[in-house]
């Protein structure tokens, strides 16, 4: 391995992270296959659903499957459909002492599960004033990436396709616009089915990817997890290395000019 490749890890709101995969915690079958979807992947961050999670004391939580040690949390508010509704979630797991980072949700449309632009902007905007580390989900617009960026944002997410629609990247070419826009991470996330979609996600070169349905809704998680793993690194190492010019015609791999006549 290259030393270029060797040492490439990457900065989120001060915190060095080697892994570019950040996985879920939902849709897995029992506790057992959660935890070893988590190390299979390789990740250092999971994202888990706050209104989803038992927090009562002495009742099983999907928070006992991950060790807390070993990955950094990351807090999310799915299902919500308001800023006040998001809001309020973030501080609740301030107050349950989980972190301070946050992955910002809200929700626009129950059908397709886009983001609600203005209600995310809202509350990002109202949570970075009050301290939190802030990862909105957002579509893929560049004039709404910068917003976010200068709201305070940690990081931008847009979306690759539509949550759980595992359709891949629909719009390459807003996600190119946006890395040029912000300064910021851009952590694409939803709509990743395949280890492909992965490897063009580092490809592009967006700094990582999300996914939850991708690894927990395949035949095999197990081994899911491990092809996600691996595509994340190999179009990273694709995107280091520069692939060659796209061209019309062929370009011999053998020149004529030189031969022994």
């Amino acid at each position: 391995m290259s030393a270029r490749a060797q040492d490439d890890g990457w900065t989120l709101a001060g915190r060095r992270f080697r892994s570019r995969l950040i996985v879920g915690t939902g849709k897995y079958r029992d506790a057992d296959e959660t935890r070893d979807c988590l190390a299979l992947s390789g990740a250092e961050i999971v994202t888990v659903a706050l209104r989803r999670v038992e927090t009562e004391p002495g009742k099983p939580s999907l928070l006992d499957a991950i060790d807390r040690s070993r990955y950094a949390l990351l807090p999310n508010t799915a299902g919500c459909y308001t800023a006040e509704d998001a809001i309020r979630t973030c501080r609740l797991a301030r107050d349950l002492g989980m972190t301070d980072f946050v992955k910002l949700e809200v929700i626009g449309d129950r059908r397709t599960l886009f983001p609600d632009a203005e209600e995310t902007l809202a509350a990002a905007r109202l949570l970075v004033k009050e301290g939190f580390v802030v990862l909105p989900y957002t579509n893929d617009d560049p004039v709404m990436a910068k917003k976010l960026e200068d709201a305070g944002c940690a990081a931008v997410m847009p979306l690759a396709a539509p949550i759980g629609s595992g359709l891949g990247i629909r719009n390459p070419y807003n996600l190119r616009i946006i890395l040029e826009t912000v300064k910021v991470p851009v952590i694409v996330d939803a709509g990743v089915g395949t280890a492909s979609d992965a490897a063009v996600t580092m490809e592009l070169g967006c700094h990582a990817v999300l996914m939850n349905t991708g690894i927990a809704g395949a035949r095999d998680p197990r081994l899911m997890a491990e092809a996600m793993r691996d595509g994340v690194v190999a179009g990273r190492k694709a995107f280091l290395a520069g692939r060659i010019p796209r061209k019309l015609h062929a370009a011999a791999s053998s020149p004529e000019s030189g031969l022994i006549e």
